[in-house]
């Protein structure tokens, strides 16, 4: 019936026809046109709340196909509410007895609870037997006709009769309210929030700040093992944990970024989603003063030649003499050393194919003043702090048995090649060791601070920590390795691996490419190809160094560890 008059209204009632959901997925044309959403801040909110049914006093969504409502006033009523009769004959709920509609039981109590699911009622419809005095309210009498097609599943899902716990195939989460299910299905239940979920959701403001993304993300409802392979197994860019192939999330393909359906939609308070809950990928909120680190390092490096490990232990020293001269033998170097403060000696460039490499930290000398060999033949060169280094270090973090002593050379060892004890990496440079022990370690590892921070997990503080110690398994977030030494925010279980933190700075020059490269740490939005590396051609997966989305190389690929032989 087109219109209809209904006794709980004094108006005609007109029919309302609503179009089912089916559409969720768009067409490349209009996945193109997403990044007009992108100043919007607000959760992009599909129609399908269309308002209130004044019966029921339940929510009319899209899924109903269609309701009545009044063209004068703000009066609606789901279809099947509407064309309920005042009396029924052999009802399956009361079989044997008439039922008639009140909206009220005319008793001494103000409140009365339905004998089929329990729930307290006050003012609402219901239907009354006068014999047996039974009672039972609209939702309940209409249960049959609570139905919903949803994209997400091929079956017709039915309204669980009764208020319920349990938990959501759509999330994977505990939920209390109204699912749906499948009778045919009996696994698949689905609470109403996940069921009214968007097919398109756009992250900004409305998160408090704590997780963001500029593009539309789209409704999934499965993330096969195939399609996780395909994108390395991503985690979710909030809480980091990985996806389940059944549960739903949302995702946004050209920038890989992908998050589950309820990290995406929560609205926790900002303090309790970065600091209490694991921060994860997203913003984190600073939960240090600066006045309370006055020496704090900040990785990663800028380039290849800074060395804040150990310019740090300059800093505050005040105005130091530089020597024009120093003797080469010093550093068990047979020839005098020169102050180099100008001059024509090429720097290290890797597009000129010159290599400069300091013989203490095997940095790159990018820039003047160091020291150089005074025999013209000779290419031994030192940075100049270099050779202000203690000649002792005692109580050292990893080795404190022992004081470690400074080793221009480690005895024994052709070419003077070591195996780093921190890091695990071999250098030729200068060493702290203990040859009692044969412990040994460059002088970047020597100096590791107890507290850093990192671009990579900004704002907070991470420390020093031995995952070997405590026999646990923790994995850099960088190279996805187990940790023995590192660096590990409490706050957010984040891990970093010290050759991952002293490795990689963040620009780098490389000889295949005329540009700086620059550090990445998650897939660039609005990419037009693939991730692979330019020099192994294998796909990236973890840290990314990527120039203006066009070159790309792994990080082991192009920082491996140099030497300066």
């Amino acid at each position: 019936m087109e219109q209809l008059k209904h006794f709980t209204h004094e108006h005609l009632l007109s029919l309302v026809q609503l179009q089912p959901d089916h559409n969720n997925e768009k067409s490349d044309k209009e996945d193109e046109d997403e990044d007009e959403y992108k100043d919007k801040d607000d959760i992009v909110v599909e129609d399908r709340y269309v308002g209130k049914c004044k019966m029921c006093e339940e929510e009319i969504f899209s899924f109903h196909l269609s309701y009545y409502s009044c063209k004068d006033c703000n009066y609606s009523l789901h279809k099947y509410c509407a064309q309920l009769p005042t009396t029924q004959q052999n009802h399956p709920l009361h079989p044997g007895h008439s039922l008639t509609v009140f909206k009220f039981i005319r008793t001494t109590y103000s409140e009365w609870a339905c004998d089929i699911c329990k729930n307290p009622r006050k003012m609402f419809y219901n239907y009354h037997c006068y014999i047996c005095k039974f009672t039972m309210d609209i939702i309940c009498a209409t249960m049959s006709e609570h139905k919903m097609d949803h994209p997400s599943h091929p079956h017709q899902l039915q309204r669980s009769r009764s208020w319920m716990i349990s938990f959501c195939y759509a999330c994977g989460n505990k939920h209390s309210g109204t699912f749906y299910n499948c009778s045919t299905c009996s696994w698949f239940w689905i609470h109403l929030e996940c069921a009214l979920l968007p097919a398109k959701l756009l992250i900004h403001q409305s998160t408090n700040g704590s997780f963001s993304h500029s593009h539309l993300l789209t409704l999934s409802y499965s993330f096969p093992y195939i399609e996780r392979k395909a994108m390395f197994f991503p985690c979710c860019r909030v809480c980091d944990d990985g996806f389940k192939y059944y549960n739903w999330h949302l995702g946004c393909n050209k920038c890989r970024y992908y998050v589950h359906v309820d990290c995406a939609t929560s609205t926790r308070d900002a303090f309790v989603s970065s600091i209490l809950m694991p921060a994860g990928l997203g913003k984190t909120y600073k939960n240090f003063k600066d006045d309370d680190h006055p020496n704090l390092t900040r990785y990663p490096f800028p380039d290849e030649s800074v060395n804040l490990v150990l310019m740090h232990l300059f800093i505050n020293k005040g105005d130091l003499l530089i020597k024009g001269k120093i003797d080469g033998q010093l550093f068990s170097h047979p020839h005098p050393l020169i102050l180099l403060e100008n001059g024509s000696l090429s720097l290290h460039d890797p597009m000129k194919k010159v290599e400069l490499l300091c013989g203490g930290c095997v940095r790159p000398i990018t820039s003047l003043p160091f020291y150089k060999c005074s025999e013209h033949d000779c290419g031994f060169v030192l940075y100049e702090w270099c050779t202000r280094l203690p000649s002792e270090i005692q109580n050292h973090y990893d080795h404190p048995e022992h004081p470690l002593v400074l080793l221009p050379k480690i005895p024994g060892n052709l070419l003077n090649v070591f195996k780093r004890q921190v890091c695990n990496l071999r250098s030729n440079g200068f060493a702290y060791g203990c040859e009692e022990c044969e412990y040994y370690v460059d002088i970047h590892c020597a100096f590791i601070p107890d507290v850093i921070t990192h671009e990579a997990h900004p704002n907070h503080l991470l420390l020093r920590c031995n995952s070997s110690a405590d026999q646990s398994k923790r994995f850099c977030k960088a190279c996805n390795q187990y940790i023995q030494l590192g660096f590990h925010c409490p706050t957010c279980d984040f891990y970093l691996h010290i050759r991952c933190v002293l490795l990689l700075p963040r620009t780098i020059k490389h000889k295949y490419d005329k540009h700086p490269l620059s550090l990445r740490y998650y897939p660039v939005e609005n990419h037009s190809s693939e991730y692979f590396c330019e020099i192994c051609e294998d796909e990236l997966t973890r840290v990314v160094l990527s120039l203006q989305h066009v070159f790309h190389v792994y990080a082991h690929c192009l920082c491996p560890p140099k030497t300066s032989v």
